[in-house]
């Protein structure tokens, strides 16, 4: 079974697929998968390529009162990045000062992260390990992470640990286009 999926799999996971009929199909894709290393996913190139691609993603966390909170996390092409196979990084630009997704990582610092490309029908799910620090105690990796010409400014500095990740299926994704992707189609 694949990392992610061993991840995601939990006891009353396992007893839904019984009780609906899919727990064969998965045992049969574990089988096919091989057996779980317990090690965190490393990211390839095709990974990393989407990653840089994306101008958005949602980010899911989890209070202290184990309510679920998730949020769409926007900015230019490429401002969430892989730092390298295991780390990805972004500029935390300044916002609605709510702090939801900030305050909840540092109590429980598990996160979830669903990357779409509507216009290819491609989604992208990680599972990682969130940290923030604050964007003057790594100058470096600020410069790094912080997009040129972008005009919003930067607080923090995000990093996700990758745990593990999963390419989903298209089945079900409407294609939706940006502006962009639109004025280039119109343009051809």
């Amino acid at each position: 079974m694949s990392r992610y999926l061993n991840i995601a799999t939990t006891p009353s996971v396992a007893a839904a697929q019984e009780h609906y009929g899919s727990a064969e199909q998965w045992a049969r894709i574990g089988a096919r998968n091989g057996a779980e290393t317990g090690e965190s996913q490393r990211l390839g190139p095709a990974e990393a390529a989407f990653i840089r691609g994306r101008d958005g993603f949602y980010l899911a966390s989890v209070s202290e009162t184990g309510w679920p909170y998730v949020q769409y996390r926007g900015g230019p092409t490429g401002f969430l990045t892989a730092v390298d196979p295991t780390l990805l990084g972004f500029a935390d630009f300044r916002g609605n000062r709510q702090y939801i997704t900030t305050g909840n990582v540092s109590a429980n610092d598990r996160v979830s992260l669903f990357l779409m490309d509507y216009a290819h029908r491609r989604r992208l799910k990680i599972f990682g390990h969130m940290r923030v620090i604050d964007a003057d105690e790594d100058p470096d990796l600020a410069e790094r992470l912080t997009m040129p010409d972008y005009p919003a400014r930067v607080e923090r500095l995000a990093l996700i640990t990758v745990e593990a990740f999963d390419w989903n299926c298209p089945q079900h994704i409407t294609p939706r286009f940006t502006l962009a992707e639109l004025e280039q189609y119109a343009s051809r």
